[in-house]
């Protein structure tokens, strides 16, 4: 690596810069002072050999912040979790609603800062909330009797979740010739908060007929931005899901393929159980699962895949 100027402007490797300049000013001084005396010569080869083991270390301190930083730069900041109704009817939608609730209690319960994008989408800040929910996209399914179910006959639904990544730097830049953009007024229920502006924002991707709305901030132009991040997230998402496509004899390792049409844990409430089809691993007690109390299952999926991943879900529970 070699030494630049601009390593001045960050302040994170400025301090370094100041020093390596320091070192090379000395070089050139100790140079000039010596002229052709052989003993300061002599000298000053040690002082050469000093400044250059210095400079050295200087320059491999710097590189490592660089890296630091890109890493920081493309890992998530953030994670959207949005949720869709399946098969099932209203039960599947009132389902859809349930897992929205579950994982937003559960983030209420580390404490982490949450959004509401839209109806069935959330958005939890922290690199500890990407790491956490990561492995929940996939095809959720319920089996329970419903309570307008008067003859007792467990329904079957279900209800699918994505779980996309919110990156600093977008791996994806949208091209905003590609984009329709619509706006309206945001509300909340019962006419409660309502903008009398049009700060909802709608975006088409044509290409993809990707839709995202945001309505969860205050002005058009944060609601703008909020969108765009989203509809980034999901241009990334459709690109790894086409990859895993690709490379399915590769998914051996893997957590399954992040594809919301993979069926990956089900909610049997008659046995008050709940089951993750990657893992073939069963928990109990749903009250409390459905109440955000989802830790089990999260620190499993993460042991899983430190411990080198699992094959995709099989079967039926």
């Amino acid at each position: 690596m070699e030494y630049s100027s601009e390593f001045k402007t960050n302040h994170q490797t400025a301090y370094l810069a100041e020093e390596f300049e320091r070192l090379e000013r000395e070089r050139v001084d100790s140079t000039e002072a010596a002229g052709d005396d052989a003993v300061l010569l002599e000298m000053l080869a040690e002082d050469l050999e000093r400044i250059d083991s210095r400079q050295k270390e200087i320059l491999e301190e710097i590189e490592r912040i660089l890296d630091k930083d890109r890493e920081e730069a493309v890992r998530p900041k953030a994670i959207v979790l949005e949720f869709r109704a399946g098969a099932g009817g209203d039960e599947a939608t009132l389902f859809a609603q349930e897992l929205k609730e579950m994982y937003q209690k559960y983030a209420e319960g580390k404490h982490w800062r949450l959004r509401v994008i839209d109806e069935l989408t959330l958005e939890i800040d922290g690199v500890a909330a990407y790491d956490a929910l990561r492995y929940e996209t996939g095809v959720h399914r319920v089996q329970r009797v419903p309570i307008t179910e008067k003859s007792g006959r467990i329904h079957t639904s279900t209800a699918s979740v994505a779980a996309l990544p919110i990156r600093a730097k977008p791996k994806f830049e949208v091209d905003m010739a590609d984009i329709d953009m619509e706006f309206s007024r945001s509300g909340g229920a019962g006419g409660q908060n309502v903008n009398k502006v049009e700060s909802a924002v709608r975006l088409i991707h044509r290409p993809t007929g990707i839709d995202v709305r945001s309505t969860s901030e205050r002005s058009q132009l944060n609601n703008r931005i909020k969108a765009l991040e989203i509809l980034s997230a999901k241009l990334e998402a459709l690109h790894d899901e086409e990859e895993a496509k690709k490379h399915a004899d590769m998914r051996s390792g893997q957590i399954g393929t992040g594809d919301r049409s993979e069926k990956i844990r089900t909610y049997n409430f008659l046995q008050d159980r709940v089951t993750d089809h990657r893992l073939k691993e069963s928990w109990h007690n749903l009250p409390k699962i459905m109440l955000g109390g989802i830790d089990p299952l999260v620190e499993a999926l993460q042991l899983a895949a430190e411990a080198g991943g699992v094959g995709p879900a099989e079967g039926d529970d």
